[in-house]
């Protein structure tokens, strides 16, 4: 422990920037996630034309694709808005698990684990189940206010999670932040429960849902979380310095000029604002926010201004490709996206708790 707060101390006195060759892998992991999200599905089209496509969509830029009109179509109507969406949420998703990582000092913290993404599906829930009466479909043009729907609920449980992970005393171990979140979870689960039970009508509307989609009939459900992402990612990279200091304690962080438990406040809320607005159009996605941020510190270092970034990129690269995955591995029937990141994510959890139980011993 003595080692791992010098090393922090080392880090914070000697900033280490975002080196321009992650950035520039960032980018392009984008590209080919975005190229591949369009090419493949049920029909293929040819990369280098969708490519061509995509330069024309650049105001001034008339280039040959050598696509037919009902390829276009395909490509800009119904694919292009489902895998910026991915792009969007994997990118919220995973900013958000590395901001709740630094601010609880815990790394197994996750929007997933911690009961946020649970909350904020209650709250989603309701909003269906209430106006399922009126529009006969749950799920299908969701409003402008379910996101704050959705804030409400993940606030709660952000803050029910914090306060019974320190029952019985003052330390949040890992385990025992776990723990609480799985307690505040399976509270707001059967919430949810209640309420599909509530209403029948929407049970399978809110089940297909709360597996996880990206499905989109067009831009709406990306026009509905482009703020919420945009307010989100400036308002944590904004505090990338700030959580690199509060990674050697409060005492420390105070005597270098910062406010601790402001900075802690600003960054839980603006985390779950981006969770909340991520579950609102795609359900509950897990261990986006554990798989991305760990791996970007194994492979760029543990300073978070380098993190931050690269998370928001290789996020959104790892969903739109989780969700191509989701829809041509099933053949006809498309895999509930959750299912494909659970896969993936459920034994790297493994890892990480064996990783948290070996460093804490």
């Amino acid at each position: 422990m003595t080692a791992l707060l010098r090393d922090n101390r080392s880090a914070v006195l000697k900033p280490a920037g975002l080196r321009a060759g992650w950035l520039a892998g960032g980018v392009v992991a984008v590209l080919i996630a975005l190229i591949a999200g369009l090419a493949f599905g049920s029909v293929s089209l040819p990369p280098a034309g969708v490519a061509v496509e995509m330069l024309n969509l650049v105001p001034g830029v008339h280039l040959h694709s050598g696509l037919s009109d009902r390829e276009v179509a395909i490509l800009t109507e119904l694919r292009l808005p489902r895998v910026v969406l991915g792009l969007l949420v994997g990118g919220l998703l995973a900013l958000a698990g590395a901001a709740y990582q630094g601010v609880f000092r815990n790394p197994l913290a996750d929007p997933h684990l911690l009961g946020v993404a649970a909350g904020a599906g209650l709250g989603v829930t309701a909003v269906i189940s209430l106006r399922a009466g009126a529009t006969g479909d749950a799920t299908a043009d969701l409003p402008i206010g379910v996101p704050v729907a959705a804030f409400a609920g993940a606030l709660l449980a952000v803050a029910l999670t914090w306060l019974l992970g320190a029952a019985g005393g003052r330390d949040r171990s890992p385990a025992t932040l776990i723990l609480a979140g799985v307690a505040v979870s399976s509270f707001l689960a059967a919430g949810q429960t209640f309420l599909m039970q509530q209403h029948v009508d929407t049970l399978r509307e809110v089940y297909s849902w709360l597996l996880g989609r990206l499905a989109t009939a067009g831009w709406h459900d990306v026009l509905i979380v482009l703020p919420y992402a945009v307010v989100t990612a400036v308002i944590v990279l904004a505090q990338r310095r700030e959580l690199d200091v509060l990674t050697v304690g409060d005492e420390e962080a105070s005597g270098l000029g910062l406010h601790p438990q402001r900075s802690r406040y600003l960054l839980i809320v603006a985390a779950s604002l981006g969770t909340a607005a991520a579950v609102s159009v795609s359900g509950l996605i897990g261990f986006v926010g554990i798989i991305v941020p760990h791996t970007m510190r194994l492979l760029a270092g543990p300073s978070y201004r380098s993190i931050l970034p690269l998370s928001v990129l290789f996020g959104g690269a790892f969903l739109a490709l989780a969700d191509l995955l989701a829809r041509t591995a099933g053949g006809q029937a498309e895999i509930p996206i959750g299912v494909v990141t659970a896969f993936f994510g459920a034994p790297f959890f493994i890892v990480v708790l064996r990783r948290s139980r070996a460093g804490a011993a």
